[in-house]
């Protein structure tokens, strides 16, 4: 890449502007009759052009050649990786888990992918998919792009090198990347063996939620997401196209690197974000404040106030109600809820859930703490108490998960999962 590309521009949604090379950047025009230094622009939109301003996404790139220079497209087979939920599942109203996936194989991060549960449908543009990646191998001369879907990633073990038209981000543990539908990019492994979460969203793009009562600070702030310099490749190619396109994966030659953007300008960009600066709100007298406030980002549906997706951050916080059984509590919710563990220990299920499993409770399915954490946090002498050293999430959304047949077979589906609730005795006392 053109020298220090790890470098990054502040905010979510901003109108950048960038060039890895000076007067790479027209001015006054976005497609002149001759673009400066004999450059092609390309226009990427991530909206619809008649969306309103304030949601409009695009961005105006400058580069060596432009994207339509490749080889044809044939089929290619990454049969872990599905699109949606397949409605004839026949699924119990149980909560499910997942241990830690072992690593198996050799994979970068395309064929290390795997789909644990989805809903809704890519074409469709609703639902998202939950799936983790397990890669050992750096994508060298090869490149991805996702029609169906921008990806949010959570890495759990390793960092990442990601490497987009528009420039490099590194994210590691403690850290998210949102990267847009249709932009391409590769990701490199400098860590080695490497494990994360990924949600797939099919629907309205990820936006910072409103904040209502809350007022003007707090969550997460838009200053705090790096958006990438313009960086570009110099004789790099040949490179192997990989496209996810309506569910199914295609691959293409291209004799150039598609990383030969020296300039761009606009509001449509990949972006990281460190979860450390998310400022956690929460109750400071009695009772719990809903997870809702631990929300980062939001794709919203066409109903006000129901999502899509949430993405909900569990991050350090102090805790000091009074009188208050201070872990979640028992709970059955219209939204379905797909969680994680990235570091730490998670304070509902102490024992049970590990930094790179999962666990899935759908629509009105109970869940809650377990019989462990309920005895202890009912004892528990209340004075103020540091979560530290932990960090889980959810990707909740409207739409039920439904497992893929991978995720029902793997044997580190935890069978006896429910199991850690059976201790919980009728202690009615009258």
């Amino acid at each position: 890449m053109t020298q220090d590309p790890l470098r990054y521009q502040s905010g979510f949604g901003n109108e950048y502007a960038t060039e890895a090379v000076p007067g790479a950047l027209p001015q006054g025009r976005n497609s002149p009759q001759r673009a400066p230094l004999q450059l092609y622009p390309e226009l990427i939109s991530g909206t619809a052009f008649t969306a309103p301003r304030h949601e409009n996404r695009r961005t105006w790139m400058y580069r060596r050649q432009p994207s339509v220079v490749s080889g044809r497209y044939q089929s290619y087979a990454q049969p872990r990786w599905t699109t949606g939920g397949d409605r004839d599942t026949a699924l119990a109203p149980e909560p499910m888990r997942w241990h830690p996936i072992p690593f198996a194989g050799d994979a970068d991060f395309v064929d290390g992918m795997v789909t644990l549960a989805a809903n809704g449908d890519a074409d469709a543009q609703s639902g998202i998919g939950s799936l983790v990646y397990l890669a050992n191998r750096s994508m060298d001369k090869r490149a991805f792009v996702n029609a169906d879907g921008e990806l949010l990633l959570v890495p759990q073990q390793g960092r990442l090198v990601i490497t987009s038209e528009l420039g490099v981000l590194e994210v590691a543990p403690g850290e998210i990347a949102l990267l847009p539908r249709g932009l391409l990019f590769k990701v490199a492994l400098p860590d080695g063996p490497s494990r994360g979460y990924v949600c797939e969203n099919y629907g309205a793009q990820f936006r910072l939620p409103e904040l209502g009562p809350i007022g003007s600070n707090g969550l997460a702030n838009a200053r705090d997401f790096l958006a990438p310099v313009a960086a570009f490749e110099d004789n790099a190619g040949p490179y192997e196209i990989v496209k996810k396109f309506g569910g199914r994966f295609w691959t293409a030659p291209m004799q150039q690197s598609p990383f030969n953007v020296v300039a761009w300008h606009g509001n449509l960009a990949p972006v990281k974000y460190d979860t450390q600066n998310f400022m956690a709100i929460g109750s400071i007298s009695f009772d719990h404040p809903d997870p809702s406030i631990f929300t980062v980002l939001t794709s919203p549906s066409d109903t006000p106030g129901t999502a899509n997706c949430d993405f909900v951050i569990f991050p350090p916080r102090w805790l000091v109600m009074e009188d208050t059984f201070r872990p979640p509590w028992y709970h059955r919710n219209l939204m379905s809820e797909f969680m994680g563990l990235v570091y730490g220990e998670y304070d509902a299920k102490p024992g049970g859930f590990k930094p790179g499993g999962a666990s899935l409770h759908n629509a009105m399915v109970p869940h809650g703490p377990d019989e462990e954490a309920f005895e202890k946090a009912s004892a528990a002498d209340l004075k103020p108490q540091k979560l530290d050293h932990t960090l889980a999430f959810m990707f909740e959304s409207r739409f039920r998960f439904i497992p893929t047949a991978f995720a029902l077979q793997t044997p580190a589906l935890d069978q006896e999962y429910a199991d850690c609730w059976a201790g919980l005795k009728d202690q009615f006392k009258p």
